[in-house]
């Protein structure tokens, strides 16, 4: 009886968006772990310039993001209208007016003398 409770809700859970299987699991931690040594590796045997280990750390830091949220987040699972999506592009938007605000402002700050 109690199998069966317990099967009963793990259907009802997969039809509401439930978690992924095992091998999406091992297949984005993989990944997140390829993409954490690659600038690793890059910075401590001083690989390339500085420029170059920069925007690979950033291309690196994108790509972990999007891992993070199709194989963890199950932002691609859903099967309701995309609110959260909607609410984290608005939430991005809203931190590069920020980051983009701040390094403008610390450039480009000349105190009146």
């Amino acid at each position: 009886m109690a199998n069966h409770t317990n099967h009963a809700t793990h259907e009802q859970h997969d039809e509401h968006g439930g978690h992924g299987s095992i091998k999406a699991y091992v297949t984005g931690f993989l990944l997140s772990i390829v993409l954490t040594i690659i600038p690793l590796v890059a910075v401590m045997n001083d690989m390339f310039s500085k420029q170059a280990t920069t925007v690979l750390i950033l291309v690196m830091a994108i790509l972990q993001f999007g891992v993070q949220l199709l194989f963890f987040m199950h932002i691609r699972d859903e099967k309701k209208p995309r609110f959260n999506l909607i609410a984290l592009i608005f939430g991005l938007i809203i931190m590069l007016t920020i980051v983009a605000g701040s390094i403008w402002i610390m450039t480009y700050n000349q105190v009146a003398a």
